[in-house]
C-alpha cells in the first residue's frame, strides 16, 4: 500500500492492531472478531433479497450494504459461527466499514485483506474471501450513491 492507498481510519486502527502482534497471536485476534461480528438489525429480517451471498467464500456469507440520504455507509454480514476466520474477516469490515462516507469507502484499498499479516496465518482461499467481501461492499456502494 502507498502513502495515498492509506485504509480509512478504523480499517488502518485494525490493521495495526494485527501487525503490532506476533504472527501466532494474530489468529486469537481474528477469533476475537469473530465474536464480536455486529448483528444485523431486525428491520432487514423481512428483506432478505438485499443480502448478497459472497460466492469466493466457501462458508455461507452474506452481506448487506446501507447508504443513508447523507452517504453514510452500514455494513452487515452473517456468517456462521463455525466459520470463524470467514466470520473474523466479515466483522473487520463491518466494523472497520460501518460509519464512512461513500468516498472512503471507495478509497479503501483493494489489498487490504492482504495488509493485516495473516497471509501466512490464513489460506489464500480464506483472504480472497475476505477481497470478495471487500469488492462486493465497493460495488453495492457505488450502486448506492
Amino acid at each position: 500500500m502507498t502513502a495515498s492507498e492509506t485504509p480509512p481510519p478504523a480499517l488502518a486502527e485494525i490493521r495495526d492492531d494485527f501487525l503490532a502482534l506476533p504472527e501466532p497471536e494474530r489468529l486469537q485476534l481474528l477469533a476475537e472478531f469473530a465474536r464480536e461480528l455486529p448483528p444485523v438489525p431486525t428491520v432487514y429480517d423481512a428483506h432478505p433479497d438485499m443480502f448478497e451471498r459472497v460466492s469466493e467464500c466457501q462458508s455461507p456469507v452474506y452481506v448487506l450494504v446501507d447508504v443513508d440520504p447523507e452517504g453514510t455507509v452500514a455494513v452487515y454480514a452473517t456468517a456462521p459461527p463455525e466459520a470463524p476466520t470467514t466470520r473474523g474477516f466479515a466483522s473487520i469490515l463491518c466494523q472497520g466499514v460501518t460509519g464512512l462516507s461513500v468516498e472512503a469507502v471507495l478509497a479503501i484499498p483493494d489489498d487490504f485483506p492482504q495488509s493485516i499479516g495473516l497471509s501466512r496465518a490464513v489460506s489464500p482461499l480464506r483472504l480472497a474471501g475476505m477481497s470478495g467481501m471487500l469488492r462486493r461492499v465497493k460495488r453495492r456502494v457505488r450502486e448506492r450513491r
